[in-house]
């Protein structure tokens, strides 16, 4: 079993934290912290490589723009 840990950036209580992919079927999906469900996808490794891309991409946006939506 692994010990859940704060983030660098987290203070008290550990929150509840779950995988962002899932299953429906056999398709998979990933979810973002802003309720966005992406897929589906045909495995769980399509899902990976696209939360990747998906992350890329949010990264380069402007700090300001991330924090408004």
């Amino acid at each position: 079993m692994s010990k859940t840990q704060q983030r660098s950036n987290e203070v008290g209580e550990v929150p509840f934290r779950s995988s962002r992919f899932f299953s429906v079927g056999t398709k998979w999906y990933f979810s973002t912290r802003e309720g966005f469900d992406s897929g589906p996808y045909a495995n769980k490794q399509r899902a990976e490589s696209s939360l990747q891309r998906f992350l890329a991409i949010i990264t380069k946006l402007p700090q300001a723009y991330q924090a408004s939506h």
